[in-house]
């Protein structure tokens, strides 16, 4: 007989944990495949320090066909899955189409950038997820500072060193932080008009920075970004954007060519398609990560709604720690369901986040 077929989709945070898991305990007994756009898993909070050229690209990624003996990488991004078939239909990077058959599946798709239904934000603000955008936005605030270092006109060389930031959560908090750090010390180099300094803006609808976190905390990292120079402005955002600038829903209108889009995630929409429970856009699964009706499906991290065991009627928040350790205790709960281990519930204690201000603060 042929060995059981276990596919995984995504090689995030939860998808890259349970290929590795896996390939330690199943690599006998089962043929394992990774299905992942790329060939390396990304450090996602580490991103903000690449834009910034503090890290260089390979300090956050991670090669899967390196790191992960006896699982098969397939190049390719997920498009229709048949549940009664059990087929994963995928796309390739060249464009060409292929078909994955399992015994298994674990959905880890991840998640995707929240874009709102805000005129220009699609056409002209630059995103924020994966590593080219990372690295686009360090080439083009580098460029755009060398440019304004140049221009005769003193409201281009101004406009071209604003910078607009949309989302004051971890990653636009940071992103502004960095970007400040990394702009001052631009100029220095490429010295600007007198009385010109970069202008950094963080705009956010809510009423405080990072208001995941307690207010103690979020007033000290308000307290740390002013006193660098960002302009933090609560309670504002972005009601159009242009090639121009932006127009803020105050009324006021920046002069910018650089919006940087961090207003959230949300999940992949892979899992809208496959006709399954959902709760907000995130697949239902068991406190086994494992799809109820669906005996053969499982799923983990910010695609997956698992439920909360330290807060009965919850959820657990899309984050890495989370979808880190789903990733292991999906691994085990697949290898369970061949006969490999014991299953075991997820429950896991939020252990508290980190956010790099840049320099010596966090």
């Amino acid at each position: 007989m042929s060995r059981p077929r276990i596919v995984i989709v995504g090689a995030g945070f939860a998808g890259y944990r349970a290929a590795r898991t896996l390939s330690r305990l199943a690599r006998n007994k089962a043929d394992i495949t990774l299905l992942n756009p790329t060939d390396y898993f990304l450090y996602l909070p580490l991103l903000p320090q690449v834009a910034a050229g503090i890290l260089e690209p390979r300090r956050v990624t991670v090669s899967l066909s390196g790191t992960l003996p006896h699982v098969r990488l397939v190049l390719g991004e997920a498009d229709a899955i048949d549940l009664d078939g059990r087929t994963v239909h995928y796309t390739g990077p060249e464009g060409d189409g292929g078909t994955l058959t399992f015994d298994r599946l674990i959905l880890a798709a991840g998640s995707v950038n929240k874009l709102l239904p805000i005129p220009g934000v699609a056409e002209h603000a630059h995103g924020f997820r994966g590593l080219p955008e990372a690295l686009y936005l360090r080439d083009h605030v580098t460029r755009q500072v060398e440019l304004a270092a140049a221009a005769d006109d003193p409201e281009s060389c101004s406009a071209r060193c604003t910078f607009v930031v949309v989302g004051a959560g971890y990653t636009g908090t940071e992103v502004a932080a960095q970007g400040k750090l990394f702009t001052d010390s631009q100029v220095r180099k490429h010295p600007l008009r007198a009385g010109i300094r970069p202008r950094w803006m963080l705009l956010d609808i809510a009423e405080r920075v990072l208001p995941e976190l307690d207010e103690r905390l979020s007033r000290t990292a308000d307290r740390v970004l002013r006193q660098r120079g960002v302009e933090v402005r609560m309670g504002t955002s972005v009601k159009e954007a242009t090639h121009s600038g932006v127009l803020l829903t105050d009324g006021e209108f920046v002069d910018t060519r650089t919006l940087v889009w961090c207003v959230g995630v949300r999940p992949d929409p892979l899992a809208e398609s496959l006709g399954l429970p959902l709760e907000r856009g995130r697949l239902l699964v068991d406190p086994l990560l494992q799809v109820p009706g669906r005996p053969e499906v499982f799923a983990a991290g910010d695609g997956a709604a698992v439920p909360d065991l330290e807060k009965p009627g919850a959820y657990t928040p899309m984050t890495a720690q989370h979808a880190w350790r789903q990733g292991k205790a999906v691994a085990h709960n697949v290898a369970a369901s061949l006969g490999i281990g014991e299953r075991r519930a997820y429950r896991h204690r939020d252990m508290g986040f980190v956010v790099d201000l840049g320099g010596v603060k966090a």
